[in-house]
């Protein structure tokens, strides 16, 4: 018995050391993040295995202080890690001045605290390669960080990324100060006609006027492309077709178009990043994750010139032939300060999105919170949106915004031009015509909006299967509801300075339940459209609302119940 009981001891110290060896041999251990309380059946994600091997850029002959290139340091420590299976490559406290960095498997970038990595303004350092932009297949140049078919990547520490972004991109005067734009001109570069744009060169200027939403048109070969490649900024993080992807930490900033752009990625982290760009940086989103796959998205910071975090799945005809969607991501505890979007679905979905959860995110001046965004062309599917614990505060337009009419401005831009989404006559449902349907939202605080929420949909495809409950909505206007199908609003508080809290256009199956109101105004709930049908406005408090609601003389006189 002694002789067994002693055996055993020696087993399970044999097992113990061996598998602190097997530690010891991994800088990353393998961890799995698993899930509880998702509306769907969220997959466990896998972190990336880093092996225990390290070394330093300054093993490989680094030079700080921002004057000296050391792109042959990264690659030669990158490189080294690699003939070992791969390890870390630590960049230590230091301005470090590089150009493009190409990622290899079994990676952790490790940025010490204090350590600055600033690329490279020299654009002939940046290569022009196939990739993907704005959702379409085009050729960009090499992003400042790029990686393409890899596995187990992890950047990580507490240092700063910075892209170099302004030596990039053009710039619209009218987020400029007259002084601003004054240095801006006499730095060089050219202005257009109206002396309301500035482009880094001629070349600049010349491809901007013929591009499609920033991609170039007509282009067929690579020399055409090399043409004109001052206009290809690239993203500053391009992951592409890879998987167990880690950001931990560090600072990514300045990005000549996008910031960070995982595309077709499985099992991605993204937790505890600052992400900053100048709130006049053209297309400078935070994070955009394209077709990716088990995502997680949590305890960052974002501060960017437009959407903060985006999800897409590839834009029109490109989008639909690749046909990777979006799904099982899980966005929660995050802050967005100024961005177009806190955290936006499209416009760019044309291979669908499906199966997100957002929540306890603070949008703080956030141009819209959140966004919705489409229209006809794309096609796609985005559905089992479930959004809760939100609080929004100084929203300059709309906090909450499904629209399905969307042309590439913000919605401020949008406003300050005078133009608003028309009322469309129906179209052929096709391939190409976008739907959005199965969301939920609940437990919303927002504290000063231009407007509540707008759910717009199209007459041909309306916005479907919409719950709205809990929510104490501050706005200047409440709800705009136009095509939409089977929307339940209920437990709402809504404080408006506007007299009219909801308008209705050609929807139908609506309920409104509990929304508490000062309801005084015949003009307090709108309805128009011939499309209209069972809209149903229950008494809050036991006071019926059909005084306070008119009706357009082409909506059906069976259309609305109050009781």
């Amino acid at each position: 018995m002694i002789v067994k009981t002693i055996a055993a001891i020696l087993l399970t110290f044999s097992l113990a050391l061996n598998g602190c060896a097997q530690a010891d041999n991994q800088h990353r251990a393998s961890k799995i993040i698993h899930f509880e309380e998702i509306e769907f059946d969220m997959p466990s994600i896998h972190e990336p295995v880093i092996p225990n091997y390290e070394v330093s850029i300054e093993d490989f002959g680094a030079v700080s202080g921002g004057q000296v290139l050391n792109s042959k340091a990264f690659a030669d420590a990158i490189e080294a890690v690699s003939q070992k299976g791969g390890g870390r490559v630590v960049i230590p406290a230091g301005i470090w001045l590089t150009g493009p960095i190409i990622l290899k498997s079994n990676l952790e970038l490790f940025t010490e605290p204090g350590a600055v990595v600033i690329f490279s303004e020299n654009k002939d350092l940046y290569p022009v390669v196939e990739t993907s932009f704005e959702g379409l297949d085009t050729w960009r140049c090499i992003s400042p960080i790029y990686g393409k078919n890899v596995e187990n990547i992890a950047f990580t520490g507490h240092g700063v990324w910075d892209g170099s972004g302004d030596a990039w991109r053009f710039v619209k005067r009218s987020k400029l100060t007259a002084n601003q734009w004054k240095e801006l001109v006499a730095s060089g570069g050219v202005v257009n006609e109206k002396e309301n744009e500035w482009y880094p060169s001629e070349q600049f200027k010349t491809a901007q006027e013929s591009a499609n939403m920033n991609v170039p048109t007509g282009l067929t070969t690579k020399e055409e492309y090399e043409a004109i490649r001052d206009f290809l900024r690239p993203v500053m993080v391009s992951i592409q077709n890879s998987k167990r992807v880690l950001f931990d930490g560090p600072t990514f900033q300045n990005s000549p178009a996008w910031c960070i752009h995982p595309l077709m990625v499985e099992d991605l982290v993204v937790r505890n990043l600052t992400v900053r760009n100048p709130w006049y940086s053209q297309n400078g989103d935070g994070i955009d994750i394209e077709s990716c796959k088990n995502v997680l998205v949590e305890n960052c910071n974002f501060d960017v010139g437009d959407d903060a975090i985006c999800i897409k799945s590839g834009k029109d005809e490109d989008g639909r032939r690749r046909g990777v969607p979006s799904e099982n991501l899980v966005i929660r505890s995050n802050i967005v300060y100024h961005g177009h979007g806190g955290v936006t679905v499209g416009s760019e979905m044309s291979g669908g999105v499906r199966n997100m959860h957002v929540s306890n995110c603070t949008f703080m001046g956030t141009d819209v919170g959140l966004r919705f965004k489409s229209n006809r062309g794309r096609g796609g599917v985005v559905e089992g949106i479930y959004i809760s614990d939100v609080r929004m505060t100084d929203i300059p337009t709309n906090a909450i915004s499904f629209n399905l009419y969307y042309g590439g401005m913000s919605v401020s831009e949008m406003l300050a031009s005078g133009k608003s989404d028309a009322i469309a006559k129906p179209e052929p449902v096709t391939e190409e015509t976008p739907q959005f349907k199965d969301i939920s939202m609940k437990n919303i605080v927002v504290k000063g909006a231009q407007q509540a929420v707008v759910l717009q949909g199209l007459p041909e495809m309306n916005l479907e299967n919409v719950t709205m409950t809990d929510m104490l909505l501050e706005a200047d206007n409440g709800f705009s509801i136009v095509d939409a199908d089977n929307v339940k609003i209920e437990g709402v508080e809504l404080i408006t300075k506007n007299k009219t809290a909801v308008e209705f256009y050609n929807s139908k199956n609506v309920e409104i339940r509990g929304l508490k109101y000062p309801f005084k105004e015949e003009k307090s709930i709108i309805i128009n459209g011939d499309s209209s049908r069972n809209i149903k406005l229950l008494p809050f408090d036991g006071e019926n609302l059909q005084p306070f609601t008119t009706l357009g003389n082409e909506v059906p006189r069976d259309a609305v119940q109050f009781e």
